[in-house]
């Protein structure tokens, strides 16, 4: 018989699916546990005037209504609400659990209330009297930074944090031939997960909360928590269900949460909460919202010396991680590209609008987005075919670490072969040639060929350190495995990579192995999943569990079968310990845990970030007559380092493409001149369905970096951070010769339609 050769970079199916599939998963609103018996359920009443006083709270006319249990107002909470994450923002900027005599934003809650079943939670609800003396709202987030209205009047400024250079240089352009600028909008979006935000909350005899939360860390959660409820971590356990999409806005704990535990302690009965849409597109975090000014300059030959980009970070109503994306922007900043000089700037600035969060690259896309158009309007100022502009500016190959003017250290890469690897793929030059051929004949339908080069940085440290994450695997005397991680998969495919991992180095079938993760009595320590850190840091861990536990299975093997341990081998195909050259003679893992408990507990930390990088051409087509744009194809190289499975990689990959060119094409957030949300259910918030994408083209390309046994970089958020400048830089170049320079996103058929009118107009006033 061959022996086993290594797993690794197979594509091994899935685990996870055949469960999800067939029963299906079991969110937090499907639970059914002896500690939920009797669950009361809470619903919010939620402002809907974007800026007032609250004047009175009436709840009389709830006490007669069926299945009313309890109600409560901010009055009754002694919570001490979420604070600022930067400790340098003021704290009078804190959100309150309840709304405390001012709202700030259409969908903030206002009042708590309790009933027996989830249905009679609304007609409830509508029966609190709540009367508002209305403020005057401010949305705009460049109005915000005039301070004419104020969310915050005792804070007296809406600007709650800045990000400034040292010095700003007056002269960096001063070299350059060629300086464009332009205004752009990175619009603000909706998460959308498939589940909305939920909770379960039990408190046990010991006064000890049990908490059923969807997120995408338990620990994180448990932290956050325990901030918003005063209370000590050790009295506080999260469990993770499943979890229907994130995103990045399931991270930590949001206000509401706390008011479930909460409600469950006042009432001494376990509580539950699992929000509808129109609530969730309301009130859970959103995405992006920054307006970018872009300043690039440059030679006539092509030749990028100096990149400047401004920032006005709308943060919503209340500064949570949103006030921390720009300084994420500001470090990716320019990119793939060597420009001599770089400066960037940002200010945070709060509005009457739902808080703004982590969502899928937080503040890395917005990075990409603004210097990926920059190089195409220099390209198009200056008449050079973008691609030969990326060509003449990329940073050369690297395979020891390179500051990249921001500071940021890229750990490797190979910008050039990507772009060329995906320019290859879609044909470019073909492309340009039919582009030519239609512009020629006066075709209604046109081509565009946008493209984007980007590098992104995953996996990165905290304040506490270097990144890290623990692992724990225990075989078992039956002969299967148990791997306890501290990150925490919403899709990934976490219990596939991480069998793999151990089933490689131990020889176990990994449908022996089960991976468990999301509990904090079972793993007190972990990192989570985000950043696209899991398998660069919480599998490298794996791995690293794996290999000591075998070396401590070598030492007890070498007692029972009186070998020098340096003799012995790990037999993959029988998950034993051998004597080399005499396989015969072996022990097998189940025997030794058979005979005494075989387990290992290990924490991998890895010496820094790492910058997976690639490139992307989108082709679209837009109909001239009403503007409607297409997406015929979208090709990707995503270079995150060596990968484990195919499989899982390209799901991730399909995934954020199919996120970032809905960025470029369809969904956006809006609210009118009076804080209202206009965009609040999916009738109005557009985002595509596989009917409007195309099969994504996807290249391989691995670039290992030295910073994990793996050579494994992140890659669960590199296509939505290419896809969405390539798709918007398409869509510009279909109709660039008309004289259209910009359009923002998304790029509707409305804007794309408007674009070309007013291109035209101006033409013809040239003439």
């Amino acid at each position: 018989m061959q022996p086993r050769g290594s797993i690794l970079g197979t594509r091994v199916q899935r685990v996870e699916d055949p469960q999800l599939l067939t029963r299906g998963g079991v969110y937090t609103d499907d639970l059914v546990d002896d500690a939920l018996a009797s669950a009361v359920h809470v619903s919010f009443v939620r402002s809907p005037i974007a800026h007032a006083r609250i004047t009175s709270i009436d709840l009389t006319a709830l006490r007669a209504a069926p299945g009313f249990v309890a109600a409560f107002t901010a009055e009754d909470l002694a919570l001490p609400g979420a604070r600022p994450m930067l400790a340098t923002i003021d704290e009078r900027f804190t959100r309150p659990i309840l709304a405390a005599g001012t709202v700030r934003y259409v969908g903030e809650p206002v009042a708590i209330v309790v009933t027996e079943g989830y249905y009679q939670a609304e007609d409830v609800g509508e029966l609190v009297d709540i009367e508002y003396d209305p403020l005057p709202p401010v949305v705009d987030p460049l109005a915000a930074g005039r301070d004419e209205v104020l969310l915050f009047p005792d804070v007296g400024t809406n600007t709650v944090c800045e990000f400034l250079p040292e010095h700003r240089d007056e002269q960096l352009f001063e070299n350059c031939e060629v300086v464009v600028s332009s205004e752009i909008v990175n619009q603000r979006v909706a998460p959308a997960p498939l589940e909305t935000r939920a909770a379960a909350a039990s408190w046990g005899s010991d006064d000890r909360l049990t908490m059923w939360l969807p997120n995408q860390g338990a620990q994180t959660s448990q932290r956050a928590l325990a901030a918003l409820l005063g209370l000590d971590i050790s009295r506080l356990r999260i469990v993770t269900p499943d979890v229907g999409g994130a995103f990045g806005a399931k991270f930590g704990a949001d206000p509401e949460h706390a008011a479930v535990a909460w409600v469950a302690r006042e009432l001494a009965r376990p509580a539950r909460w699992s929000e509808q849409r129109y609530d969730n597109m309301l009130a859970m975090t959103h995405g992006r919202a920054q307006l970018q000014t872009v300043t690039i300059g440059g030679d006539r030959d092509g030749k990028l010396r100096a990149y400047r980009l401004d920032v006005v970070q709308d943060c919503g109503a209340y500064p949570a991680i949103g006030a921390l994306l720009p300084s994420l922007t500001r470090m990716m900043a320019p990119g793939t590209y060597r420009f001599e000089r770089v400066e960037s700037a940002a200010r945070c600035v709060v509005t009457n609008t739902t808080p703004i969060g982590a969502y899928r690259g937080a503040g890395r896309p917005e990075a990409t987005a603004a210097v990926e158009r920059a190089v195409d309007l220099f390209a198009a100022e200056i008449g050079m075919d973008p691609a030969d502009v990326r060509r003449r500016n990329l940073l050369p190959a690297f395979a020891e670490p390179q500051e990249n003017g921001s500071g940021a250290l890229y750990d490797s890469g190979d910008y050039p072969a990507a772009l060329e690897l995906a320019l290859s793929a879609a044909g470019y030059d073909d492309l340009r040639r039919e582009q030519a051929e239609r512009r020629e004949r006066g075709d209604v339908r046109l081509l565009g060929i946008g493209l984007a080069s980007y590098v992104e940085i995953t996996g990165g440290g905290d304040e506490a350190g270097a990144p890290s994450e623990n692992a724990l695997i225990e075989v078992h005397p039956d002969g299967t495995a148990t791997i306890l991680t501290g990150t925490s998969p919403h899709g990934q495919g976490h219990a596939t990579a991480w069998a793999m991992l151990a089933s490689d180095e131990l020889g176990i079938p990994i449908e022996l192995i089960t991976v468990r993760h999301g509990d904090t009595d079972l793993v007190p320590e972990g990192g989570g999943t985000g950043g696209s850190r899991s398998l660069q840091q919480g599998g490298a861990a794996v791995q690293q569990a794996a290999r000591e536990l075998a070396d401590i299975a070598r030492l007890r093997a070498a007692d029972m079968l009186e070998a020098n341990p340096d003799d012995l081998r790990i037999d993959r195909d029988r998950a034993a310990i051998t004597v080399a050259g005499s396989p015969h003679v072996a022990v097998t893992l189940a025997e030794l845990a058979g005979v005494e408990r075989l387990f290992v507990r290990t924490v991998f930390t890895a010496p820094g970030a790492t910058f997976p990088f690639g490139a992307h051409v989108a082709v679209v087509e837009v109909d001239t007559e009403t503007g409607r744009p297409t997406l015929l194809r979208l090709i990707s190289v995503d270079d995150a380092g060596v990968v484990l499975n195919p499989l899982l990689a390209d799901g991730q990959r399909h995934g954020g493409l199919a996120q970032g060119a809905a960025q470029a094409l369809f969904e956006e957030m809006v609210y009118d001149d009076d804080g209202n949300p206009l965009t609040a259910t999916f009738a109005d918030y557009a985002f595509p369905s596989a009917a409007e994408l195309p099969m994504f083209q996807l290249e391989t390309m691995e670039t290992p970096t030295t910073y994990n046994p793996l050579g494994a970089k992140g890659l669960g958020e590199a296509g939505t951070i290419g896809s969405t400048p390539a798709v918007q830089n398409a869509v510009i170049d279909a109709v660039a010769h008309l004289g259209v320079r910009h359009i923002d996103m998304p790029t509707t058929s409305r804007r794309i339609w408007e674009a070309i009118q007013t291109a035209t107009t101006n033409a013809e006033g040239r003439l």
